[in-house]
């Protein structure tokens, strides 16, 4: 592994990149702790879709954290019909990340502490979108299936990207909050542009080796406060001739609403349209799910 004696180590709330050049191997790591108290505090959620919610969250940065520029952007959302949970959503730019839950209360409070996957979405669906800084969008639309929405995105890069791609993912609730973190690691290309993808071979003896030793991380080392990422990296691949290390985006909570964005948006809209909009007092009430703030615009 490269010399890390004089880099500062990250522990929480940054991205951290990191690639096995001899096995064409490319990583994410990632720690939430305060930016992750702070979107979900918005709502006053319950443990099941605070659990759900941050795991989501976690997803979204390790993906958003595959593109390239500060306009590129992640969106992840889970959706069903007639399922306790009715909408999830995550989207990721540059650092700046942001979540919320639709669910039906009263129908979550029958299940228990710790509710399954298919029991919050019955036969819902996950879809992820890719834009990138040059305005290409992409998507895959995969089925809600497995034990955890992690499973659903190794799914998404198995199926629609055909990268093999392995995800984990840990999250606890203690005295100072939640605390929820992730690996991601990919199989590339193996050579040169134009040589044949590896979704035609994903029994490769690098991949096996680099799914093997990734796959022994627990979660009581993805959420160890006194564990680094670059330390967990070391741990999982200290015998590697090569391990490169790339510090990431800092995180922030990443709501991009104002009074500026909502009239922006309204004034799109025709004149009649507007004033179907208007309550008796003549404001246009807005409110964003994302961070619960309400704004009354008089335009």
């Amino acid at each position: 592994m490269a010399d890390t004696t004089d880099m500062t180590e990250t522990f929480s709330d940054q991205l951290m990149g990191f690639t096995l050049p001899a096995r064409n191997a490319r990583g994410r790591l990632v720690r939430m702790e305060s930016v992750l108290d702070q979107v979900l505090s918005a709502h006053d959620y319950p443990a099941p879709i605070t659990h759900l919610l941050g795991e989501a969250l976690v997803l979204g940065v390790l993906m958003g954290g595959l593109l390239k520029g500060d306009a590129a952007q992640l969106t992840m959302q889970a959706q069903t019909q007639g399922g306790i949970v009715k909408l999830l959503v995550v989207d990721y730019r540059a650092g700046a990340v942001r979540g919320y839950a639709d669910f039906d209360g009263e129908r979550l409070a029958t299940l228990g502490a710790n509710p399954s996957l298919t029991a919050l979405f019955g036969e819902g669906y996950l879809a992820i979108t890719f834009e990138t800084e040059g305005n290409q969008r992409y998507q895959g639309i995969v089925p809600l299936e497995g034990d955890s929405l992690a499973e659903a995105c190794e799914s998404y890069f198995s199926q629609s990207e055909q990268i093999p791609t392995l995800i984990r993912v840990a999250s606890r609730a203690g005295a100072n909050g939640r605390t929820a973190a992730g690996l991601l690691i990919q199989h590339l290309a193996d050579g040169e542009e134009g040589r044949e993808r590896l979704h035609v071979r994903l029994d490769h003896p690098d991949w096996d080796h680099v799914a093997v030793m990734a796959g022994s991380i627990s979660h009581n080392e993805l959420l160890d406060p006194e564990l680094s990422l670059e330390g967990i990296a070391w741990r999982l691949f200290h015998e590697e001739p090569e391990v490169r290390v790339q510090p990431g985006a800092a995180l922030s909570r990443g709501c991009r609403c104002s009074a500026a964005h909502y009239e922006a948006i309204i004034a799109r809209f025709p004149a009649e349209e507007q004033g179907e909009m208007r309550g008796a007092d003549g404001v246009i009430a807005v409110d964003c799910a994302f961070c619960s703030r309400s704004f009354a615009l008089a335009i």
